[in-house]
């Protein structure tokens, strides 16, 4: 088990949720089978879902890339 708090800890370099979901897709790939969800990250770009991105990253992986991006479509309305 890994905790969102030990990843932030690990990576301080890490200024964006960007980059935090990045890692967190790798550490799913990496074969850990649970993300602890202990803190919410404190960057200026964690999203309001940002429980649901982390946990979408960790069980899909890169797939989540592309179902990201379909959100952020509706939400600008659909362009």
């Amino acid at each position: 088990m890994v905790k969102v708090s030990e990843l932030m800890i690990a990576n301080p370099q890490f200024e964006s949720f960007d980059e935090l979901r990045e890692l967190v897709v790798l550490v799913g790939k990496s074969g850990e089978v649970f993300l602890e969800f202990d803190v919410k990250p404190d960057y200026e770009d964690t999203p309001k879902n940002w429980h649901m991105e982390l946990e979408t990253a960790f069980y899909w992986g890169d797939r989540t890339q592309k179902i990201r991006q379909e959100m952020e479509r509706k939400e600008d309305g659909g362009r």
